[in-house]
């Protein structure tokens, strides 16, 4: 079997960044947001948002055999994103992918690292060493039901 290799995100990566996301979100928050949530999910984001995450250069990408699996989002002292397929969660490639933006996060910062959760991955985090601050709610604007997220945070 191929080993999974990882590489900052390039441009050009934005379409599979969309794609993991929203098929993630679909797959695996299904459970815990409504119908209507999941729909309203992705907002008005297209590629185009990938692309502008990308050209900032804190994304890492996960490939298996040339295939983007997965990838990390990070700024300092944030976690800002970690989305795979839904087909390898449970594989433990989104570990690898939290300590690489946990790393990121650590440079030019000193305090603890905050991550936003899903209700769904708020399991995942605290597994890594996250506790629960608080819950909240954030809106994507588009008017809809906002969607409940965990505040956490990880010690330095």
């Amino acid at each position: 079997m191929d080993p999974v290799s990882l590489r900052p995100a390039r441009p050009g990566d934005g379409e599979a960044l969309f794609d993991i996301t929203r098929r993630s979100v679909e797959a695996l928050a299904k459970h815990h947001y409504t119908p209507e949530q999941i729909a309203g999910w992705m907002g008005d984001r297209t590629p185009a948002y990938y692309e502008d995450l990308i050209a900032k250069g804190e994304v890492v990408v996960a490939l298996f055999k040339g295939t983007v699996m997965g990838f990390v989002d990070s700024e300092p002292g944030e976690v800002t994103r970690l989305f795979l397929l839904p087909g390898v969660a449970g594989s433990g490639l989104g570990a690898r992918l939290l300590t690489i933006g946990i790393e990121n996060a650590r440079k030019g910062h000193t305090g603890p690292i905050k991550v936003e959760s899903t209700v769904n991955a708020e399991g995942f985090y605290r597994r890594h060493g996250f506790r629960t601050i608080e819950r909240g709610y954030f809106s994507h604007g588009l008017g809809g039901d906002p969607l409940e997220i965990v505040h956490m945070e990880l010690s330095p």
